[in-house]
């Protein structure tokens, strides 16, 4: 291992122009200066693959690489494809890291001798104000087996994003994020934590998501549904899969994993919008069904609440109707 190891940092670009210059240059002012910058254009229509070549120019440690739109998972992939730090990391075109972020990160892996570290992330909105913490960062440097570690992403508890993590770049061999998909992070996580082996968990929220209504998930219509909702449910049936494979001897594992699948369903029927709600929409029909076939499982299944339950039983008897009753509910607390 080298004293001095290079650091890759790839940076999916689209269409960010307004935002993407203090993304770089809050990477440019690391404390930790042997680094190299891949900026991948996904095929942007608004400029920023001229300003991703400006930047280029200015510093010699960034890389610019122009591609055809095809998402920001086959932009981070075609960045592992050309990254030569022995460590890796990731940021968003429109966040930005505090300046010793990434030597935080490498000191942590090295004295901690794990495959990853992470640093704890905000929510900034357009208006600079702070959002709730999803993720709630140790009070000091946590240390977590792969087992437990996934028992927390499980549990919503856990941090899934790759923004926030460094990890050594051998072990994305043969392992890339799933292209044409939403929560992309937690599909390849899963299946890299069992070759991560460790993980150290840094107490300070270095990372700083700035959360933009249109991007991804975050959509203001309200007639309009994002596939995350469909993609998590996904990533659910497969590290269920994966752990009856791996550790079906590991009750608390499997149980988790199953209450996961349930909550992960719930949500989609949460927020899908009513007018979808229709016999014609077979992956609605198929998680109404799935609800319906395991009632007496989710029943006894000691991680669920009682609020998990009875949203798991109205949900199988009468969705539509439940959600039609809330859409009443809210308008009648708004008057």
């Amino acid at each position: 291992m080298s004293d001095n190891p290079l650091i890759t940092v790839i940076i999916p670009v689209y269409n960010i122009l307004d935002y993407l210059p203090r993304c770089v240059q809050s990477v440019l002012d690391q404390t930790y200066r042997n680094l190299e910058i891949l900026l991948v254009d996904d095929g942007s229509t608004d400029g920023t693959g001229e300003l991703c070549d400006r930047l280029g120019a200015k510093d010699r440690r960034i890389r610019v690489f122009h591609k055809e739109n095809g998402g920001s998972s086959s932009a981070r992939n075609l960045g592992l494809s050309h990254a030569n730090g022995e460590y890796v990391g990731f940021v968003d075109s429109d966040d930005y890291i505090d300046k010793e972020m990434y030597e935080m990160l490498l000191t942590a892996v090295r004295e901690y001798a794990v495959g990853a570290a992470q640093i704890g992330r905000d929510e900034i909105d357009a208006q600079g104000n702070l959002l709730p913490d999803i993720c709630i960062p140790p009070s000091k440097p946590q240390i977590w087996e792969s087992r437990d570690f996934l028992l927390e992403l499980l549990r919503h508890k856990g941090d899934c994003s790759f923004c926030t993590k460094l990890i050594r770049r051998d072990l994305f061999a043969g392992k890339r994020f799933p292209e044409q998909k939403l929560n992309e992070d937690f599909h390849l996580l899963v299946r890299m934590l069992p070759d991560i082996g460790k993980l150290v968990s840094l107490p300070r929220q270095g990372y700083h998501v700035f959360y933009r209504i249109g991007s991804n998930s975050r959509k203001s219509d309200r007639e309009s549904f994002s596939r995350v909702f469909a993609d998590c449910v996904e990533n659910a049936d497969m590290v269920e899969n994966m752990i009856a494979r791996s550790a079906g001897q590991d009750k608390e594992l499997v149980q988790t994993a199953f209450r996961f699948g349930i909550f992960q369903r719930l949500e989609y029927l949460l927020h899908i919008p009513i007018s979808q709600m229709t016999r014609d929409n077979r992956r609605y029909r198929e998680i109404v069904a799935y609800l319906r076939k395991h009632w007496f499982q989710a029943m006894a299944n000691p991680y669920l609440t009682v609020q998990n339950k009875l949203y798991h039983t109205l949900f199988a008897l009468c969705p539509a109707g439940i959600r039609k009753m809330h859409r009443f509910l809210r308008l009648r607390k708004r008057f």
